[in-house]
């Protein structure tokens, strides 16, 4: 059965126009698209319109941006909530019948907005990818049958590209790997631990989730787009 991807636009830094386009229109064409607030200026700017949008509306700056979609795809919520305008659009978005959501945007800015995001990875329902203007972020897991990677993430990068994985959730971990200068076949994991400022040494680079739940971070890989 096809699976249905989501996309969430939120505030922040999110990649250039033309990379969002390009992962659109080739990783995700037919996605829904929900903007969280102020991230419908950053799905604008690269040219798409939003499914619906989602949020106080207390950061677009004004009223313009919304008078072109229809009054049932704009859903208001309170500015006093008790969910983010990024939690709303991803609910939205599960509610709606995604099996895979992923964030375009939420980098740099308020360093708690940014914490606040990294921690949506560690609950039960979670986003399966991140992409800010320079990084983008993946969640793989053991136990993970609805995702795209399953528990690996495979993919081509350039010799010397920066790769860093965190672990994820309450454990325990195992992770194994190929084509990295360190390898992760033999590290033990625990809370507070991580590998920081691993990299690409070949071009094919996959990360295995064997038990647990991990963050892999890729920086800098948009420049090869």
């Amino acid at each position: 059965m096809k699976k249905q991807r989501g996309i969430v636009f939120t505030g922040g830094e999110g990649p250039e126009p033309r990379i969002l386009r390009r992962l659109l229109d080739g990783c995700v064409k037919g996605a829904l698209l929900a903007a969280a607030d102020s991230g419908l200026i950053l799905a604008e700017t690269a040219g798409l319109r939003p499914d619906w949008i989602v949020g106080d509306m207390d950061s677009l700056g004004g009223e313009d941006r919304l008078r072109s979609y229809l009054p049932e795809r704009v859903i208001r919520h309170a500015a006093d909530k008790d969910f983010t305008d990024t939690e709303l659009a991803l609910a939205l978005l599960w509610e709606k019948g995604c099996d895979e959501v992923w964030i375009a945007g939420g980098g740099g800015g308020r360093i708690d907005h940014l914490l606040g995001i990294r921690d949506l990875f560690e609950r039960e329902q979670f986003p399966r990818r991140w992409m800010t203007a320079a990084e983008d972020i993946h969640c793989i897991d053991s136990d993970d049958a609805g995702g795209a990677t399953g528990g690996n993430l495979s993919i081509t990068l350039k010799p010397g590209d920066v790769v860093s994985v965190f672990p994820l959730g309450g454990g325990p971990w195992k992770a194994e790997s190929k084509g990295l200068k360190w390898s992760l076949d033999n590290v033990h994991w625990e809370r507070g631990r991580y590998g920081l400022s691993n990299a690409a040494a070949m071009p094919e680079v996959e990360v295995i989730a064997q038990q647990g739940r991990f963050m892999v971070i890729l920086e800098g890989v948009w420049r090869h787009i």
